[in-house]
């Protein structure tokens, strides 16, 4: 077993191996004793594996009480997040109770909004079972629902308690969901670290998963020390993001969050070759990688359609898109863009 610990305004582990949700009553007695526990879960995780998490709790002594809704980007929605609030209030939790969001990136946004919103606050788990909310999602302490305006444009900052990676859950995952999560990985190694990105480039990585989860981790992990709240360095993290979350809103959510983030990845590259803002050409590596993974690394939208959705990102401040660029592998730098001059980019 890995220990990550993350030192943001709340401290907290991160226990990434094989096995490590079983220790789940254990961690939860020790940090906040004799408490009652909501599992929140959508309907595919919840048929897997969420019996096994309230058989685990309950053995142990704990008062469960669970919330399954329906799996998708769909349903992290306001209204999902008020029914999830009004269940946590007709079944009496306290602020001393935990939440355990049990499942994917949507399950850890929605529930880790809840729980800070409920009470202004009860405590959180993290236990991501996707290979995308392992690497990324579950850490940091970012939540959010989407609005009709766009994705993640409710939300707060709120870290979690405590966040267990268990690679055994990914054995279930659907091959295009742990695809989606590797766009994740190899957005770390383009950001941070040239040889994460050489050991995951040629794809073939299921035998050394607790080693590239606890390296992706420790990465977020050392940019959330430095900037919890997405004020600088942080924003490196959202390499490929911008157009990946206009790509997600032009599909109308049909391309999941992976394989447009693997196509963002893609297109912010080609532009900055094009533009001269890199030292060294790198969107051929990129893509290579990409494939390798079975991710797509282009779409039929062109990147002046995108531009509409471009500006309504939290990216757009103040009269210029922050845009991430890589100047070579492992090396990725932010540049404030004057929004005329992206358009003019993007066309």
């Amino acid at each position: 077993m890995q220990t990550v610990t993350v030192n943001a305004s709340k401290q907290y582990d991160v226990l990434i191996g094989s096995g490590v949700r079983a220790l789940l009553p254990e961690k939860i007695s020790s940090l906040f004793g004799s408490v009652r526990v909501c599992l929140v879960s959508d309907d595919n995780v919840a048929r897997l594996h969420l019996d096994e998490a309230e058989t685990l709790l309950q053995n142990a002594g704990f008062n469960c009480s669970r919330f399954v809704f329906p799996h998708g980007e769909a349903s992290k929605n306001p209204t999902v997040l008020f029914e999830l609030l009004e269940h946590l209030a007709d079944e009496r939790f306290s602020r001393k109770d935990v939440l355990v969001a049990l499942g994917g990136g949507v399950t850890g946004d929605l529930g880790g909004l809840a729980a800070a919103l409920y009470m202004r606050g009860m405590h959180l788990v993290q236990i991501p079972t996707s290979l995308l909310a392992m690497v990324d999602s579950s850490v940091g302490g970012k939540t959010a629902v989407d609005l009709k305006a766009g994705k993640n444009l409710a939300g707060v900052f709120n870290q979690p308690d405590l966040v267990l990676c268990d690679p055994d859950y990914l054995s279930t995952l659907p091959p295009e969901d742990f695809s989606d999560g590797m766009a994740e990985v190899v957005k770390y190694g383009v950001i941070a670290d040239e040889a994460l990105f050489d050991t995951v480039k040629d794809g073939c990585i299921k035998d050394r998963l607790t080693q590239i989860i606890t390296r992706c981790v420790t990465i977020k992990r050392d940019v959330v020390d430095e900037d919890e709240f997405d004020t600088g360095r942080r924003a490196l993290l959202n390499f490929g993001h911008t157009l990946a979350h206009a790509i997600e809103a032009k599909s109308n959510f049909t391309v999941s969050h992976g394989k447009a983030v693997a196509i963002g990845m893609c297109r912010i590259a080609a532009l900055a070759e094009q533009h001269g803002l890199c030292d060294a050409p790198c969107l051929k590596q990129i893509q290579n990688a990409l494939t390798n993974n079975d991710l797509p690394t282009d779409t039929a939208f062109l990147n002046a359609e995108l531009f509409d959705e471009v500006t309504k990102d939290k990216k757009c401040t103040g009269g210029s898109i922050t845009l991430i660029l890589p100047r070579r592998i492992g090396d990725c730098y932010a540049r404030a863009t004057p929004i005329d001059e992206c358009k003019r980019m993007l066309s």
